[in-house]
């Protein structure tokens, strides 16, 4: 008699610290709140996760980082990606509340030029002056 295997409904309880993505749609926008890990293992989850918001062809995509607890290189290549792939639908995409690691890691490596910026969700939809503009 075989035991029954019992397969998590996402590998993240197998692989390490989990990557949480919630999509909200608000009309025009979409709000992809990210909380957890961003690392390599963790990528093509939040790759796949941005891919289906921006092929909703939402006016503006934001992305929520204010519960991300780690961030390596692999967050700011799936977030080119994304700004690649946003400017594509014409859909502005814009970051928010971002961690001090993470603001850090894009003052680094130069993408936090690349990116609209803003303090929180709340400044992205009632339009508060973004810190850094798309430039695709």
């Amino acid at each position: 008699m075989s035991a029954k295997r019992i397969i998590p409904a996402d590998d993240s309880d197998i692989i390490g610290p989990s990557l949480r993505i919630t999509t909200l749609s608000t009309g025009e926008t979409v709000v992809c709140r990210l909380a957890g890990e961003i690392d390599q293992v963790q990528r093509p989850k939040l790759e796949n996760a941005l891919a289906r918001a921006v092929n909703q062809r939402p006016h503006q995509l934001i992305v929520d980082m204010a519960a991300v607890s780690f961030c390596d290189s692999s967050g700011p290549n799936a977030l080119l990606q994304t700004l690649q792939d946003a400017a594509l639908t014409g859909t502005l995409l814009v970051l928010t509340a971002l961690p001090p690691q993470v603001r850090r890691l894009l003052e680094v490596t130069g993408t936090d030029e690349v990116f609209t910026i803003r303090d929180s969700v709340y400044a992205a939809l009632h339009g508060d002056r973004p810190h850094r503009r798309n430039r695709p």
